[in-house]
């Protein structure tokens, strides 16, 4: 049951994510955590900023993740190949009729109009990790000041979205967290 839920979800993915990986991620999510619950949003979160730092297209990173997780070696399988067969069709299918009718007016069309649609996908996302983050324990101050940072690193100063994300993975591993002298001196209070 597992395999062909995997299979299913992927496929689906695979079959929808017009656009490449942007355009995958919101797919992947909406299976993933809200349809088949194998993960949360935070876990999500931290698989999509992993596999944005390693190389290679981050859908098929994130089937093969998801894939051994939830179904071992024979579910990364699974997940790939409902990952990529879809894709691949597809482009061997479309590309060759597209390529006869390419200086079609409706053809152009059609390709700029996918664009916006994955604007939208990506901003809700986006949107849905921005309250996420802002309830979790950073909070909205150090949430906001992790979008401005971001915003200036990536887009003004040109820094690379890995090198960041290593920065930042970085960062949480080596952060030491106040928590637990706190409750080491809660609990010498209360005895």
């Amino acid at each position: 049951m597992k395999q062909r839920d995997l299979f299913l979800a992927f496929f689906r993915v695979g079959i929808l994510g017009y656009g490449g990986g942007p355009s995958s991620i919101p797919l992947v999510h909406k299976e993933v955590v809200e349809k088949y619950k194998w993960m949360d949003s935070d876990e999500f979160g931290d698989v999509l900023a992993l596999g944005n730092a390693l190389p290679g297209p981050i859908a098929t990173k994130m089937a093969g993740y998801i894939g051994y997780r939830v179904g071992g070696f024979l579910g990364m399988i699974n997940a790939l190949a409902a990952t990529m067969i879809p894709a691949i069709i597809l482009m061997i299918l479309l590309l060759t009729g597209l390529n006869s009718y390419k200086d079609e007016p409706w053809v152009k069309g059609m390709a700029e109009a996918v664009v916006p649609v994955v604007a939208v996908m990506l901003a809700v996302l986006t949107w849905d990790f921005i309250k996420k983050s802002g309830k979790s324990k950073l909070g909205w101050a150090w949430t906001a000041v992790a979008l401005i940072g971001s915003l200036v690193l990536l887009q003004f100063l040109n820094l690379h979205p890995a090198i960041l994300i290593f920065v930042l993975l970085l960062s949480a591993l080596l952060k030491k967290d106040p928590a637990p002298a706190e409750n080491k001196q809660r609990g010498g209070e209360k005895q």
